[in-house]
């Protein structure tokens, strides 16, 4: 498949130098009006779920898998991780209108069982986002030693995650708001430290969220496995992997469709 050239020259020196960039394409309006509505829908059938942040949301519903297969975010993609490419992640942020919880700073791939640790995330908007309505926050340059910081469990409810950056001065003094548009989407770095607000400006704050790895990274099931006896973290280790382009080029990686293909 010929990968179109999505993020300009600027975007991507953006990517490079300050972990984070917002492409100038943009997914159509049917596109946006059909993740509301999934997303919506979704929400109403699994009240028991929520909606502030829901992971692994393609292993709920792989309808999802749809809207990850949009050319204009897999072109984008490959020019930042290359052209062989696993969708390992998902998730809903559809953070309440009033009340909607904040997300602490923090880096993503702290415990990611994936090695090299080599992946990015694609933050897509569906409502208008906003500092306003808790758009997310990050730190310029943040990503460049490429290495992870000190972190501390914070369990609090107000929370949509509960690991929290050790040092929080600098990421508070240096921080910028990811205003988007629907349709808009940012890619940003697994190193980048980032962050959101809580939101209690009456205008919900929605977003679907796609985590991405190229295939020369291997995705350690037993090294998730043992991040859990040792660390007590999330168990991500029977996480879906779908290969959304090219082939496995480590070989390692056990593939959702593979797996069903010989069950």
């Amino acid at each position: 498949m010929r990968m179109r050239l999505m993020l300009t020259v600027d975007e991507l020196a953006r990517y490079e130098t300050d972990g984070l960039t917002i492409p100038s394409a943009r997914l159509s309006e049917d596109y946006v009006q059909r993740l509301r509505r999934k997303a919506e829908s979704f929400i109403a059938a699994h009240p028991h779920l929520d909606p502030d942040y829901i992971p692994s949301i393609v292993e709920h519903d792989p309808e999802w898998l749809d809207f990850a297969r949009e050319p204009i975010i897999l072109d984008s993609v490959a020019q930042v991780i290359g052209p062989d490419i696993v969708l390992w992640g998902s998730a809903l942020f559809c953070k309440s209108a009033e009340g909607g919880k904040a997300t602490p700073w923090h880096q993503d791939g702290q415990y990611w069982p994936i090695r090299p640790l080599a992946t990015c995330t694609v933050w897509i908007a569906f409502d208008e986002v906003m500092a306003a309505n808790g758009a997310m926050r990050y730190v310029p340059g943040s990503h460049a030693d490429q290495r992870t910081f000190e972190h501390r469990t914070d369990n609090s409810p107000e929370h949509t995650l509960n690991q929290e950056l050790l040092d929080l001065d600098w990421a508070n003094t240096n921080a910028r708001d990811v205003e988007l548009q629907p349709g808009m989407f940012s890619i940003h770095d697994v190193y980048l430290v980032h962050g959101s607000n809580r939101n209690d400006s009456g205008q919900r704050r929605g977003g679907f969220v796609l985590r991405f790895m190229p295939t020369t990274s291997h995705f350690d099931r037993e090294l998730a496995r043992q991040q859990v006896r040792d660390l007590q973290v999330l168990d991500i280790s029977a996480r879906q992997l779908h290969l959304m382009r090219g082939i496995d080029r480590c070989g390692r990686n056990d593939l959702y469709k593979s797996r069903r293909a010989h069950s």
